[in-house]
């Protein structure tokens, strides 16, 4: 993997768990919306809002440089749009990558697969 595809998958991985952070933060500011006095959806349709274009934007890079399959990159989407998918975009994200140095470091020693 070179270091652009490294970086895509990165900020996404980044931005996965606060993007599902906002959403939750969301959902509990629309019920106190509806129960209480209490509003803050505006605010919180905004961070979550920004941090789901965020998302979008750095899913389609990654998916551009990651030349993943299309089932893999609408599973990721699809995880974006989940109220909790961004906790398991997160940690696939992060196994992904761990494999992908595992196997870097395996080529630069010479093991090769049998």
């Amino acid at each position: 993997m070179d270091l652009k595809t490294a970086a895509a998958l990165r900020r996404l991985r980044l931005v996965s768990a606060p993007e599902a952070i906002s959403f939750l933060l969301l959902l509990v500011c629309s019920v106190l919306k509806r129960t209480t006095d209490f509003n803050a959806v505006p605010v919180m349709g905004m961070v979550h809002g920004i941090l789901f274009v965020l998302y979008v934007i750095f899913w389609a890079d990654a998916w551009n440089r990651a030349k993943w399959s299309a089932g893999t990159g609408i599973l990721y989407f699809v995880l974006s749009v989940l109220p909790t998918g961004g906790f398991f975009a997160e940690r696939r994200l992060k196994r992904e990558a761990e494999d992908a140095v595992i196997a870097s470091r395996a080529r630069q020693e010479g093991v090769v697969n049998a």
